[in-house]
């Protein structure tokens, strides 16, 4: 029988040793100078063999929060981002906004200035422990996260980490903040760890029987129906209940802005991934976990159509003003709903049959386009060729985490878990360190991180390559290389397509030139890196991207220089 281990020597042991016990494997960290306990707790741990999280060396907080954002985008445990103080909170707020408004389960926690100037082991002892030091500094995070805290006594290290780790789990899910007093870390731990957590999250479930009948009215009396949904299948069990219900339902499924594939791309009835081609004729609209279904200058539903919204937040409470109306309002899992549903229409698909047939049609089309449009090498290299370049080297359980700019239409993507999208909330680099999450989290699949390179810049890269080089993480980094913010470019042609930067050409505060040599950083911080303009060549390169990633175990980063 093993001797069993002793006792944690700090609050800051003892706090490592209870994440690993609630299911918490990584600790992302980037650190300050309240950090000694955890280092030291850290150390003793691995010395003694007791199990404490992998602590991850994270240079930059971004880097830190949004590699628990993917692990636990892929896993559905959340893991723990720890920061510096004031300074690095702040850092690290652009992908705590992120991971709210994508409902991602993690914890992030912060050291808090000491609060003592003397006579404690951990008390003030640099000139920064008074500058560093707010009135509030949760203020910062707080609207953004679910449930903030400061550990004030060693006997509340279990109850806080595990009301923590409950409401981040809770349903609708996100981040959770905890600040960490140098002293309090520092201090000899009080009472002992249950095996179980004290508190168990809460989730919603079934919708009320009465709003099924409703809907299922609804859908009987409709002539072209419409199911848009961006990330239903956040839940995996969604995909395969989606896919019978619209065939059931004889309606389209749009993924609109797709953050989670809630739909296999080759189903008869996918619909495409813009809500435009349909909407104008749809007289009822199905909205599932979706917070934005359709641009209202861009069309809308036509008079007298219905629209019916579920989610486990259908209305987006958290938004300050969201307008798309709602006929049926309905709080449920997209699971169970979409169950509920099968069950209340048991037996009806035969009935809609002279609906479903010219929704499979204008399905067909569209998806058929989409492939045509990359069945040959363009004399320019675009994102289109590049996406579907990528799409035919790839293992098939490989996972795509994209950051805006993959062509969905160029790509075949039908299983479960192999696509995560960015953040409504449009948080820049993001990308890449939730990439090298997502590796860590599914050690054993290829991911490959598709960013422009903006958002490659934003995510700090050299960050994250030493990362990925120091932790041995081979992904494939594949940069969709412009040289333009597209997207400002985009929005500016817009909304004055007559104006001056249109009829010169020249569009000011949107050029990323000159372009830096991607692949010579990436090879600089012991990565592969290659840079491809011709598109005749891409698809040699792209294997020997993938030739490093899968025989070499490097991380590999390819340089696409292509037209937006």
């Amino acid at each position: 029988m093993a001797a069993e281990a002793p006792a944690p020597s700090s609050v800051g042991e003892a706090w490592m040793r209870l994440l690993k016990r609630r299911g918490v494997d990584f600790l992302f960290a980037n650190s300050g100078t309240d950090f000694p306990s955890i280092v030291e707790g850290i150390a003793r741990s691995e010395q003694l063999g007791v199990a404490i999280p992998r602590p991850v060396v994270c240079p930059h907080e971004n880097a830190a929060i949004s590699m628990a954002h993917g692990h636990a985008m892929v896993s559905g445990r959340a893991q723990a981002a720890m920061v510096h103080v004031n300074v690095g909170t702040a850092n690290a707020l652009n992908g705590l906004i992120n991971a709210d408004r994508e409902y991602v389960p993690l914890l992030l926690a912060a050291g808090r200035t000491p609060i003592l100037e003397e006579g404690e082991n951990g008390s003030r002892s640099l000139n920064i422990h008074w500058a560093q030091e707010m009135f509030d500094q949760a203020g910062m995070v707080r609207e953004s996260v679910r449930w903030d805290y400061e550990l004030r006594d060693p006997r509340q290290l279990t109850l806080a980490t595990d009301r923590a780790l409950a409401i981040a789990h809770s349903d609708p899910a996100g981040p959770v903040y905890l600040t960490l007093p140098r002293e309090i870390l520092a201090m000899e731990p009080a009472g002992s760890v249950e095996d179980e957590p004290l508190m168990m999250p809460a989730r919603i479930a079934g919708p009320e029987q009465t709003d099924v009948r409703k809907a299922a009215e609804l859908f009987a009396l409709a002539r072209s129906p419409l199911i848009i949904t961006s990330r239903a299948g956040v839940d995996r069990q969604v995909p395969e209940l989606l896919s019978r219900f619209a065939a059931r339902a004889g309606a389209a499924v749009v993924e609109y802005r797709r953050r989670h594939l809630s739909l296999s791309s080759e189903d008869a009835f996918h619909g495409g991934h813009e809500a435009a081609p349909w909407i104008g004729d749809s007289d009822l609209v199905l909205v599932i976990e979706c917070d934005v279904p359709w641009i209202p200058g861009n069309g809308s539903t036509p008079p007298g159509a219905k629209v019916i919204q579920v989610g486990t937040d259908p209305l987006q409470a958290r938004y300050p003003m969201r307008g798309f109306r709602s006929d049926l309002t309905i709080r449920a899992s997209a699971r169970h709903f979409l169950q509920a549903m099968l069950d209340e229409m048991d037996g009806a698909q035969s009935r809609f049959e002279a609906r479903a047939a010219p929704a499979r049609s204008k399905c067909a089309a569209i998806r058929d386009k989409g492939l045509a449009a990359v069945a040959q090498a363009p004399q320019r290299m675009t994102m289109a060729w590049a996406s579907a370049c990528l799409d035919r080297a790839r293992a098939p359980d490989s996972i795509f985490v994209n950051e805006y700019p993959l062509v969905l239409s160029a790509v075949k993507t039908t299983e479960p878990g192999s696509f995560f999208g960015s953040s409504p909330a449009g948080g820049l680099g993001w990308g890449l360190p939730a990439a090298l999450g997502a590796k860590l989290a599914a050690p054993q699949r290829e991911v490959i991180a598709t960013v422009g390179d903006g958002s490659y810049l934003f995510a700090n890269p050299i960050v994250c390559q030493q990362i990925a080089a120091a932790e041995k993480i081979p992904i494939l980094i594949v940069i969709f290389n412009n040289a333009a913010w597209g997207a400002v470019v985009r929005a500016t042609r817009a909304m004055y397509p007559d104006g001056h930067a249109v009829r010169a050409n020249r569009m000011p505060l949107t050029s990323l030139e000159p372009t830096p040599d991607f692949a010579m950083i990436a090879r600089a911080c012991g990565c592969w890196g290659e840079i491809v303009s011709d598109p005749i060549a891409l698809p040699a390169a792209v294997d020997r991207a993938f030739t490093e990633i899968r025989s070499n175990g490097k991380c590999a980063v390819l340089d696409i220089r292509c037209e937006s």
